[in-house]
């Protein structure tokens, strides 16, 4: 708590200025009662109507100046909280976004979601109740001093109560505080589900699995929602306990008063400020209960976002990275071996050289470590063993804005953002001109179909380009990846979408815009890749062969099996 209060430091004058006001407030509602016994007392008992009046008129200005101190507290603190939010909200994004694939895959998306959302918000409403919290505490310390200058003997009798009160509060807090961390991994969960039926709803709906899938939501959402009973179960006790406490001291505090009234010991007016005293400290104890439970969700919370904050970076820039080592574009495997997590290698001792301006292709059965391999050039994860290294430099010794900005990917799913096609396209290149996007697309083939749809490059894409179909995506994907002009492409199965003949196009394109870049495909059709300058051919994570497409024709008998299942027997020669 004490680390996430310091995105309080810029905004430290509203955050002082809400506690003042709260003081402000706090003071005058200690003296209403006061004043109401003056009336009782020196008005009502003795028919003074000018004292009723001139108090009572006294009773209103007070009121107002309270309301103008509750207000200005409100306002204070709750701007100061929500900056808070908006701050904290933008640290933690922005961690997230140094993550590399290894931080991202420790946590799952919905879990994600909540802490930016749901946590944060905790935490906002943490901040402006601590700023309110003053009130509480003043109003207890408060009441207590103006109750004993009234009658020292029946504030004996209350004092003993309040103990009691913050025993129950303690054991209520104890209990509650394990099912909020439950709470809020339950909500992970139902938002986990909420993002992959999302995300997969087309899916859902071509495989007619509604029920399924609300079967799994509803049970995600029954658990959370159990869970999060129970946890208010707890909690509802703190009320009606309090109050009960709070009900039992009056009887006692009213039985024994009256005898003193009778007596002529305490007056009428006296007694009815003094009820109202004990009446704000137990209402002002139930509040501090009532913060406890809030501070100990928000502990979960800041726990959670601490989590997020605290996770060290496994992907960080060398102390001397170079920041001008990508020139050329050779790229060298030096016995590379890769795990995720030091589970069973995916990777295992990969030795490969691709010269500058060289286009070298990947085969390989399913999982058999092809997008691992070349996610290691840009650093998307870091090898286990082994180098990686381009122009001779150790990738991990380039700065990562350099490395990155040099080697342009394209992925097996194409992701596209909400705005238009231009802005998807210059998304790597903000300021790329008209002209630059236009070329970019044309390499890709993407051109013909955006001029065909009304707005052209100005067509709004729905969530994730779904107003496109997948070859539309893909080939828009390989724009944007062109026109940052990189040193390394790689284009990761990025065609599969698209038929032969506008594959063939885009691969003539890519050696006439990117002559001098190097290139690495990964390909399932083995007619995509017949024109490279090197075939690598992958099997369990190592090199089985690698060579022309006429040299493993002669040496490699698993090409030749995938070549045959393919093509067939005959070589298949495609213009």
């Amino acid at each position: 708590m004490k680390e996430l209060m310091g995105f309080l430091k810029p905004y430290w004058k509203i955050t002082i200025l809400a506690p003042l006001f709260m003081v402000l407030e706090v003071s005058m509602d200690l003296l209403q009662p006061f004043l109401m016994a003056q009336i009782v007392n020196e008005g009502v008992m003795k028919g003074d109507l000018e004292t009723i009046q001139r108090t009572g008129g006294l009773m209103i200005l007070v009121a107002f100046i309270g309301l103008i101190g509750g207000a200005g507290c409100t306002v204070f603190s709750s701007t100061a909280s929500m900056n808070f939010a908006t701050d904290l909200r933008k640290v933690v994004f922005d961690k997230l976004q140094s993550f590399s694939f290894q931080n991202l895959d420790k946590f799952k998306g919905g879990s994600l979601i909540t802490r930016l959302t749901a946590d944060i918000v905790q935490l906002q409403m943490f901040v402006m109740m601590v700023l309110r919290s003053i009130r509480s505490p003043l109003l207890t310390i408060g009441s207590v001093i103006m109750a004993f200058t009234i009658s020292f003997k029946l504030a004996l009798i209350f004092a003993a109560t309040i103990p009691v009160l913050f025993i129950i509060l303690y054991l209520l807090i104890r209990k509650a505080f394990p099912t909020y961390n439950i709470v809020q991994q339950k909500l992970d969960k139902v938002n986990t589900v909420l993002q992959e039926n999302l995300m997969g709803i087309r899916v859902v709906k071509a495989f007619v699995r509604s029920d399924f899938e609300n079967n799994r939501f509803g049970q995600a959402n029954e658990d959370y929602t159990n869970n999060a009973v129970r946890a208010a179960r707890i909690v509802s006790f703190n009320m009606p306990v309090l109050m009960l406490i709070l009900n039992f001291s009056l009887v006692i505090i009213l039985w024994f008063g009256a005898h003193q009234t009778w007596s002529g010991s305490l007056q009428v007016g006296d007694l009815i400020a003094f009820i109202n005293y004990v009446t704000q400290v137990l209402f002002a104890v139930m509040m501090i209960g009532m913060m406890m439970i809030t501070i100990s969700r928000s502990k979960v919370s800041a726990d959670r976002i601490q989590e997020v904050l605290h996770t060290d970076l496994d992907l960080v820039d060398h102390q001397h990275a170079d920041q001008q080592a990508i020139v050329k574009g050779e790229v060298t495997f030096d016995r590379v071996s890769f795990s995720y997590d030091g589970q069973s290698e995916v990777l295992k001792d990969i030795s490969l050289v691709a010269r500058a301006g060289q286009t070298v292709a990947i085969l390989g059965a399913t999982g058999s470590g092809k997008s691992t391999m070349v996610q290691l050039i840009p650093r998307l994860y870091d090898a286990t063993s082994g180098t990686v290294m381009i122009d001779g430099t150790d990738v991990r010794h380039i700065k990562l804005e350099h490395l990155r900005t040099s080697v342009g990917v394209v992925l097996q799913q194409s992701i596209l953002f909400s705005g238009t096609i231009r802005d998807n396209i210059r998304y790597g290149k903000p300021a790329a001109t008209q002209a630059e996007v236009e070329l970019a697309a044309k390499a890709a083939c993407a051109h013909e179909f955006i001029m065909t749809m009304p707005d052209g490059y100005d067509t709004v894409l729905g969530q994730r380009g779904m107003n496109l179909s997948g070859g539309q995506k893909q080939r828009i994907s390989i724009a944007r990846a062109l026109l940052v002009r990189p040193v390394i492409l790689i284009l990761d199965d990025s065609t599969s979408a698209v038929d032969l003949g506008t594959e063939s196009r885009i691969q003539k394109a890519l050696g006439e815009l990117l002559e001098h870049s190097t290139a690495f495909i990964i390909a399932q059709r083995i007619s995509s890749v017949m024109e490279a300058d090197k075939i690598v051919v992958l099997e369990d994570g190592r090199i089985s062969a690698e060579g022309t497409h006429e040299q493993l024709m002669k040496t490699s008998e698993v090409y030749q099996e995938i070549y045959r299942s393919q093509l067939g027997k005959e070589e298949v020669v495609y213009e």
